[in-house]
């Protein structure tokens, strides 16, 4: 769509105005002139890859006559040694370009290769992994692209996709006497379209209580397991259920067991290691 290549472009130059500024004076200051040479982008560690398209469009923002030759596409296995891409043209501009091109495309594909770690930990269950807004500011738009291609779904995009009625909701109109059916009620009411609406709870009653008052998803916020399972018999069915809170690697796969539908992940884009990529120059 036009409109996402147009906030691609626009989180790239951000990005660009930020790191390169005025010019790169080391460059400008040891390499005269305009040599021409290569680079290979070249992963260091195994994972999944994603972000590359991002990656190499850094390289034609800095110089639209830089070739830029795509090896490998997102989604792609990769392994220490394996050759991402290659751009040639001028040694100036790719240095220019070499660290935002890299820092989306390792910070992206962390984001994915954690995320296929969740998925390849649920495998076999029907359930889904799922990320949160705990994103990068700015990065959103990426950032859930890379979990889509860890093969993990999206959660809320933004505040207006959704009606998720968290616990600090729940706390500022339960101070004024409402309970949880008059909450569900209102935001149904005031919705300026018919979109789900997904209740925040933190005990089996309170899940009990979000499902009677006809909530479409239910989200069990840091439940023990024996509670996770206790809420699902309870809901029968009747509203989608999500898992929050506390999930890791080590005990996604129990979350899942219990019979939620999907379990969301903060961890997916707040807590993720890059996956270690570099750029190998060969001047000519």
């Amino acid at each position: 769509m036009a409109s996402t290549r147009l906030q691609i472009e626009e989180i790239i130059d951000r990005a660009l105005a930020e790191d390169l500024g005025k010019g790169d004076v080391t460059t400008e200051a040891l390499i005269p002139g305009d040599p021409q040479g290569m680079g290979f982008v070249v992963a260091k560690k195994e994972g999944v890859l994603a972000g590359i398209n991002v990656a190499m469009q850094v390289f034609h923002r800095v110089d639209p006559q830089l070739k830029v030759e795509i090896l490998l596409e997102d989604g792609a296995r990769v392994r220490a040694g394996i050759r991402i891409a290659k751009v040639s043209g001028s040694v100036g501009s790719i240095l220019k370009a070499e660290r935002v091109a890299l820092n989306f495309l390792q910070r992206l594909s962390g984001i994915a290769s954690e995320t296929n770690r969740y998925v390849e930990a649920v495998k076999g269950l029907p359930v889904r992994i799922m990320d949160t807004r705990k994103t990068t500011p700015g990065l959103r738009l990426l950032e859930k692209h890379a979990v889509r291609v860890g093969g993990g779904e999206n959660h809320r995009m933004s505040l207006y996709d959704a009606i998720l009625i968290k616990d600090n909701h729940l706390a500022a109109l339960r101070s004024q006497g409402l309970r949880i059916e008059e909450i569900v009620a209102r935001a149904r009411q005031n919705s300026p379209q018919r979109l789900p609406v997904e209740v925040e709870v933190a005990t089996v009653a309170e899940a009990s209580e979000a499902v009677e008052a006809g909530a479409d998803v239910v989200m069990l916020d840091n439940m023990s397991l024996a509670d996770m399972r206790e809420a699902v018999k309870s809901i029968r069915g009747r509203a989608l259920i999500e898992a929050s809170g506390g999930i890791t690697l080590d005990n996604v796969r129990a979350v899942a067991e219990t019979g939620v539908d999907s379990v969301s992940i903060g961890a997916l884009t707040h807590s993720i290691t890059a996956l270690d990529i570099s750029l190998e120059l060969q001047a000519q």
